[in-house]
């Protein structure tokens, strides 16, 4: 039984993160126990209810059913997954950016600019599109930066006051610049497609930009861990005293950690707009950036985690919305999970968690 556990404790991150999972899953199953007539049904939807599933048709065929609820947990996963990068990046220089939101907003802006009015030819309008999207979250990004480390201004502050200014920019540039005069609602027209990408699934947005999110983490993770940018946000986030007295560019750590994060927050923009709405309303859903501060809490701040991360509060919330559906527990029973599992990540003592670290140390000795 011993030698099973230790198999199952890669580490003390990973032990933490198991604990919480599990803890988090039993504590739900608690609750539905005392607001459902069936629980364990409710449970098992809540933690089956993303997956697809094959059944036989009338015509003897096999065919896939629910992709498209499968299909919204790949999409979000992109969206929380360069969320998550966005915040974690400025985090590891001990910077607390709340600014994402207003980040994808002018990085889809950008990007919807682009492909309405560009000119040139088809293979490089996507590119360009991205290009101009991430150019706009690097640039909102580091004024973050730039105010915090010229000025002395708190940056959670900015930040949260540059997303009212950007989205409001967004809707004005919606309601009186780009507006389609021929659309029902106030939205631009929608873009060519060139620049727009083509589903990989049926009845689903899913689309190539799949592989940007982990190439995305890959990235971030490379730049901080193997370059002397990411070198000096590190110690500038770790030992600030260090990083002074060793005369590294705090500064410009600073700055450079708002804007990296602020293209990737501009490129989740790319991702909705030219990915999956294939032209921007006048309103894009809220909130998405504190999605992803959920998302970067859950994976620590480290890139590598972010995208499984994201893909596990995605499942949850596809998973609760199958849940509600199907039987008489709501689905912010799946919030209080997805909450509950973050205040354990984040905790730095509970005693479970503490046990299980023991048990890996134990194993690593032996």
């Amino acid at each position: 039984m011993k030698a099973v556990m230790y198999a199952l404790l890669p580490g003390a991150r990973s032990t933490r993160l198991i604990a919480a999972i599990g803890v988090a899953l039993l504590a739900g199953l608690a609750l539905m126990a005392c607001v459902s007539s069936e629980p364990l049904r409710a449970w098992l939807i809540l933690l089956t209810g993303a997956l697809p599933e094959l059944r036989q048709g009338n015509d003897g065929a096999w065919h896939w059913h629910r992709l498209v609820r499968f299909g919204t947990v790949l999409e979000d996963t992109v969206n929380l997954s360069l969320l998550g990068l966005a915040v974690a990046m400025p985090f590891r220089a001990r910077q607390f950016s709340l600014g994402a939101d207003g980040q994808l907003f002018l990085g889809a802006l950008a990007g919807a600019v682009v492909a309405l009015y560009w000119p040139g030819p088809g293979w490089l309008a996507l590119p360009l599109c991205a290009a101009a999207a991430m150019l706009a979250g690097f640039l909102w990004g580091g004024a973050t930066g730039v105010l915090k480390q010229r000025c002395g201004a708190n940056e959670m502050v900015v930040s949260l006051m540059l997303n009212l200014i950007a989205i409001e920019l967004y809707r004005l540039a919606i309601l009186y610049w780009l507006r389609d005069p021929n659309a029902g609602f106030p939205a631009t027209a929608f873009f060519p497609d060139a620049a727009t990408f083509a589903p990989l699934l049926a009845q689903t947005n899913v689309t190539w930009m799949l592989v940007a999110a982990p190439l995305a983490a890959l990235a971030t993770a490379l730049l901080l861990g193997r370059t002397t940018l990411g070198y000096e946000i590190r110690v500038t986030g770790s030992a600030p005293a260090f990083a002074h007295a060793a005369g590294l560019p705090v500064g410009r750590a600073v700055v450079l950690s708002m804007a990296l994060g602020g293209a990737l927050a501009g490129l989740a923009g790319f991702h909705v707009g030219h990915a999956l709405l294939k032209r921007l309303p006048v309103d894009l859903t809220p909130g998405l950036g504190f999605e992803g501060l959920l998302v970067a809490l859950l994976a620590r701040h480290q890139p590598r985690a972010v995208v499984p991360a994201a893909f596990f509060y995605a499942w949850l919330r596809a998973g609760g919305q199958a849940m509600e559906r199907s039987t008489d527990v709501s689905r912010e029973i799946a919030l209080v999970i997805q909450a509950l599992v973050i205040l354990l990540v984040v905790a730095e003592r509970w005693p479970l968690a503490a046990w299980l670290r023991g048990l890996a140390a134990r194993r690593a000795r032996s």
